[in-house]
């Protein structure tokens, strides 16, 4: 069925785009003729260029599992309730983008924060091409601001990380042995009603082998529970496997940066005045508010075209017309 879908969109938009180059191949003549319609043809080329940035898009995303659902954590870094109101609005962002592209998602795991915000959150995005999307969203994200949470109303800097795995599909073999596993029952945290916090229904594991822990206690059932943690251990071991290639092989993806607070990929300031800048593609968007109710649109098509050709928004401005 995902195949067909897909399948389908594709014949959707050659039809689409043939339609439309017919379209405007007729105002063009009518305009050669002499005829008024440049009004028309500016009006015909908005939904033209939209199509194609999505078919570019889709050409972009080439990599072995761009197509695949992913898995998204988000933890704050130093400076407590800032922080953590920075990683509640960065999730925000990332529900919403998946909304307005109508990917389902689903929070496996969130422990919130103390006063406001969130320590930690973990949630599938299931869409098409979520992995691959996404990829532009891991490092480090900065925020600067005036704080809601500062008496004196003062500016500070916020910091949090993104990390996205591939949701590894059940035909990918990734092999996990029982012993190499320690699966711990516990009392899930939050609301949730009695059923929640008084029987053992939230399931952590642990993979010895290479330390990875996942936990999940959104669902009832312990069992649900323990199937949705496996599922992000296989994505986390499949990852893990990969970067381990990469670093043998010394082409790690541009996709896969190092995590630290002093090499942020993105950052958003609000204050003294309001600009999203990526410093990995150099692009810059005025319309904060825009982006962080999830219109991302831009800032991933230019980290697409920066992971394929290294071509910066800045080198984009500087090519002739």
């Amino acid at each position: 069925m995902q195949d067909r879908k897909r399948l389908e969109e594709a014949v959707a938009n050659d039809v689409s785009i043939a339609s439309l180059t017919d379209d405007l191949d007729t105002l063009f003549e009518l305009l050669r003729e002499g005829e008024d319609v440049s009004a028309d043809i500016i009006r015909e080329m908005r939904p033209y260029e939209a199509l194609l940035a999505r078919l570019e898009t889709a050409m972009l995303l080439a990599g072995e599992n761009d197509g695949l659902p992913a898995i998204m954590t988000i933890h704050p870094g130093a400076g407590g309730t800032e922080s953590q109101d920075w990683a509640e609005m960065l999730m925000r962002m990332y529900l919403r983008w998946a909304e307005r592209n109508s990917m389902g998602t689903v929070i496996t795991d969130r422990l919130e924060g103390e006063g406001a915000g969130i320590k930690s959150v973990t949630f599938e995005v299931n869409g098409p091409n979520a992995y691959g999307m996404l990829q532009s969203e891991i490092g480090v994200h900065r925020l600067v601001r005036i704080s809601p949470f500062d008496a004196s109303a003062r500016r500070h800097t916020s910091f949090a990380s993104v990390f996205v795995y591939p949701q590894i599909d059940d035909q990918i073999k990734i092999d996990i042995k029982d012993g190499d596993l320690r699966i711990d029952t516990f009392r899930a945290g939050g609301a949730g009603g009695q059923h929640v916090n008084m029987t053992d229904s939230a399931v952590r594991i642990t993979h010895f082998p290479t330390g990875i822990v996942v936990q999940c206690q959104n669902e009832r059932s312990q069992f649900k529970n323990k199937d949705s943690a496996m599922k992000q251990l296989r994505a986390k071991l499949y990852e893990h496997e990969l970067e381990k290639k990469r670093e043998e092989s010394r082409k790690t993806e541009a996709s896969k940066l190092e995590i630290n607070f002093g090499s942020q990929i993105r950052s958003y300031v609000l204050a003294p005045y309001r600009m999203i800048k990526d410093h990995r593609t150099k692009l810059a968007v005025g319309d904060v508010d825009r982006v962080l109710d999830g219109d991302m649109e831009s800032l991933m098509h230019a980290w697409l075209v920066w992971r394929k050709t290294g071509r910066t928004a800045k080198d984009t401005d500087d090519l002739p017309d």
